[in-house]
This record gives C-alpha cells, structure tokens and sequence, in this order.
C-alpha cells in the first residue's frame, strides 16, 4: 500500500489556510512576519485558522529572527498562550552563539509544551555540528521532525546529507524544506523522504499573495506521483 507523503504548507491567515487544505495540504505551519523567516502567530490569528480547516497546524514559537532564543521569558509566555488557546503542535529550535542547541530554552518551552508534538526547524541547518546537535536531541521529549534542507544554502546543496539521514533508522522524520522545487521531489521520495515542506513555491505570484489552491494542488500530484523508495 502507497504511503502517502505529508504535504506542509506555510499558512499566514485563515485564507492561506483555508486554500491550502483545498490543494491537499496535510498540515500547515503557522507563523507570521514572513520577513524574519516567520515569529509566532497570534492567539487571535491561531483561533481563526483552528476555526477555518481541520488539518493539524503546527505554530511556530519564535519572536526575533535569527535562530537565538533570545528574552526565554518571553517564549515561554507565548508558548503558553497558544497552549490556552489550545495550539498541540509547534515548531521550534534555539542555537546559541557558538552554534551549538540551546538545550536550556528548548528544555524550558518543551515543559510548557507538556509533551506536544513539536519540529525542530531549519536551525539545524545552521548548527556548527549538525550530527552533535541530533545526538543531543535524541529521545528529546515532543520531537518528532526535522525540518530541514540538508544545508543552510538549500536543497540544492543539501541534497546528498538529505539522502543520506533518510536512511538513518530510528530518527525523526525529516520534513524537507528550504529552497526545495519540484524537481527534487522524484529523488528524495525514492530515497524513503515522507514529509516535505513549502513556502513561496505555494504562492506564485509572492508573499504579498496568498496561497494558490492551485499551486499547493500541483505539489500534491507530484507527491503522490513520485514514485516510492523500494519497500515502501
């Protein structure tokens, strides 16, 4: 039986959200501020989307840009009123100066999280030692997915780390994202990939657009349609 791959898209608002379920997104990612590489939402704007679709929303817990924690005070404040407002899956993930996981912060938000679903975003991209950081988060409580592009330029040049952590047993599921395009989908569903992540390429005519239905529809097709790795 086909193991039908996730489908994640960036969702800003409800009418983001609303389209992108239409095309066949699985899940949304939840943020705001596109132009720090997305802060936390809302209550307001987390309530609306919750309202508006069905799929699970991931919300994104992350007030500066850059990939620093920063005022940890203020995280775990928000943290906490998405919990409240009834948020059960997040994003998030903290270096600090030297690059290394910020264990401190993500042991702090992770107990407010109270054992919530959560992705380890597009930091680990990022880190001085991408396995150092997976060692130390393994068994990490909530962490369930990656989202990462292999690299920290993109998938371009990410691709061969992608393939070769998709083989790794017993990790995290790697949601793909980051400079990712149709043309990369057909290798890395072959190589085992099951999650993969879009922004931009959900909204062709550009941020200040919303999301196409249409758009998120050709992603799904050609997940669906690429062919699985051997076993699947």
């Amino acid at each position: 039986m086909s193991n039908r791959a996730v489908l994640e898209v960036i969702a800003l608002d409800a009418e983001d959200a609303i389209a992108a379920q239409a095309g066949g997104a699985d899940r949304l990612e939840l943020v705001t501020d596109i132009a720090a590489d997305g802060l936390s939402p809302s209550r307001e704007t987390y309530a609306s989307i919750r309202a508006a679709v069905d799929i699970p929303l991931r919300v994104m817990i992350r007030l500066t840009d850059g990939f620093a924690a920063d005022d940890t005070e203020a995280l775990l404040r928000v943290a906490g009123e998405l919990r409240a407002e009834g948020a059960d899956e997040f994003v998030l993930g903290f270096l600090d100066a030297e690059g290394r996981v910020d264990l401190t912060a993500l042991e702090r938000l992770t107990a407010v999280l109270d054992g919530c679903r959560w992705t380890f975003h597009r930091a680990i991209d990022h880190a001085a030692d991408r396995q150092a950081l997976r060692k130390e988060l393994a068994g990490f409580p909530g962490l369930d997915t990656y989202l990462t592009a292999g690299a920290a330029a993109g998938v371009d040049e990410g691709l061969p780390v992608l393939l070769a952590e998709a083989a790794l047993p017993g990790e995290p599921q790697l949601l793909v994202g980051g400079g990712l395009s149709l043309e990369h989908v057909p290798a890395l569903r072959a190589a085992g990939i099951e999650a993969f992540h879009i922004g931009g390429a959900a909204r062709p005519a550009g941020w200040a657009s919303p999301v196409a239905r249409g758009a998120v529809g050709t992603w799904r097709r050609a997940l669906d349609e690429a062919p699985e790795a051997a076993g699947a």
